[in-house]
């Protein structure tokens, strides 16, 4: 793995995108991010609270938001992902397609600076959740799909006559790989499990079984016993602890009460400010001491905040004026840290030799043909100006060049390159039957033999 090309304590003020781009791979080991949500309404943030000013636009359009070199790159690199997005868009509108496409180029960056043990954290609600699902499921994998959290949170929700309140955020929880970071995490209430009321008289500040008074008449503790004779190679002392009743152990529920607006040591005034101890939860259950957590959307710093009262390293990014202002208040007031907070417009300039594969890819390493760059709007004229409106599978001849697709003679996964020496118009049928298995002379044999070639252009 790459070493980090950032340091430790450092907001970057910008577009994450680019930021993203130039941050090591490998290098971050959790990711806690609140994105916005596709709400489509405007946000701003209270007057003449410490965040006055914030505001941010949740509402998303095709044509506004949606660059053309982002839709290359996808359709090109990540037909599945492509897939997602365009289900998103034809299943809720164009602007749900948009904002999958936005996520989706930042979320394509998040999976490569994770390291092989990193997870994230996507905080979003049942606005697009099903969709961003979809997305993540197809950047990391949907076996590495970890859990689904809900966040339940009780506040004043007036009289909601036709449907039930709206009360819960989601946590999409994703491993970059089978071997990621956990640590259980329990209840602090322990009255309610069996270990405290089977041995409740054994228990010291009603938590703690010592040497000295121990329920070794109970088969079930014996086996706790003997696992610490183990570990330790020896009998218990008077004054050992030898087990501790723990509350249950958390499930995908959280109920937490949300920033009440009333605390002025927490309340910010921040548009959508989100409870440390949510934020706290995440870092405890899925990080080390020492670790690094990163927000791209760090908004009013709660993860930076929440990482540096736990012991962690944190990097952030947020394009909001303030937000370095924000970010070293909130350090001095609520943590005790002055001064110490990196502050960059510009991205790291990245240091990895070693590129790891993108999701779904083993692209060999080739070199490009020399000569000018095409869109693929340009390689797609190109294409047609040269063969006309005929796929190359089949020698089948189209009257509108629409029913023509632009393909890769040799396919992505094969190491073929996103130029015009290895680009193919195709109908939808040929490009379906060739997929990523055939190369086009390989998938011209196969439409020989099932008879489905133009017999005379052949």
């Amino acid at each position: 793995m790459a070493e980090p090309n950032f340091i430790n304590r450092t907001l970057y003020h910008g577009d994450n995108l680019k930021f993203l781009r130039g941050i090591n791979s490998e290098t971050v080991d959790l990711i806690a991010t609140d994105p916005p949500f596709n709400k489509n309404r405007d946000f701003h943030a209270t007057p003449d609270s410490l965040a006055a000013g914030a505001k941010f636009q949740d509402r998303w359009s095709w044509e506004r938001d949606v660059h053309q070199d982002w839709i290359d790159q996808i359709t090109d690199d990540y037909p599945r992902l492509m897939e997602a997005i365009e289900s998103a868009r034809y299943a809720h509108s164009d602007g749900m397609g948009a904002f999958m496409c936005f996520m989706a180029v930042r979320l394509l960056e998040m999976w490569r600076v994770l390291k092989p043990t990193g997870s994230l954290y996507l905080h979003c609600d049942p606005t697009a959740s099903h969709y961003l699902k979809a997305v993540l499921d197809a950047i990391f994998g949907w076996n590495n799909f970890r859990n689904e959290v809900i966040w339940h949170y009780k506040s004043f929700h007036g009289q909601t006559k036709r449907y039930f309140a709206k009360k819960h955020d989601t946590f999409l929880v994703y491993s970059k790989s089978s071997g990621w970071t956990f640590n259980r995490l329990f209840e602090d209430d322990n009255s309610g499990t069996i270990d405290f009321k089977r041995w409740r008289k054994y228990l010291v500040d009603g938590r703690y079984i010592y040497g000295r008074n121990m329920p070794v008449q109970d088969s079930r503790f014996v086996r706790f016993l003997n696992r610490w004779r183990r570990e330790n190679g020896r009998e218990p002392g008077s004054d050992d602890l030898v087990y501790e009743v723990q509350g249950q152990a958390l499930d995908t529920v959280w109920h937490m009460k949300p920033v009440d607006p009333k605390d002025k040591t927490e309340r910010l005034g921040y548009p959508t400010q989100k409870p440390l101890a949510l934020y706290r939860r995440i870092i405890l259950a899925s990080s080390n001491d020492g670790d690094i957590v990163f927000d791209p959307f760090c908004g009013c710093a709660t993860t930076p905040v929440a990482a540096e009262r736990l012991g962690r390293q944190w990097v952030g990014i947020d394009i909001w004026d303030k937000a370095h202002e924000v970010v070293v208040d909130r350090l001095k007031n609520e943590v005790g840290l002055f001064g110490e907070v990196h502050y960059s417009t510009e991205p790291p300039t990245r240091t990895d030799d070693a590129q790891p594969a993108a999701p779904f890819l083993r692209v060999k390493q080739v070199h490009e043909p020399p000569g000018p760059k095409m869109s693929r709007a340009e390689m797609y004229a190109h294409l047609l100006e040269q063969h006309g409106a005929r796929c190359q599978g089949c020698y089948r001849d189209f009257d509108d060049p629409r029913y023509l697709q632009l393909d890769h003679n040799v396919p992505r996964s094969d190491g073929g390159l996103n130029h015009i020496s290895n680009r193919v118009l195709l109908c939808g049928p040929c490009n379906r039957l060739k997929s990523n298995i055939y190369t086009l002379s390989g998938l011209r044999r196969q439409n020989k033999k099932l008879g489905y070639m133009n017999k005379d252009l052949i």
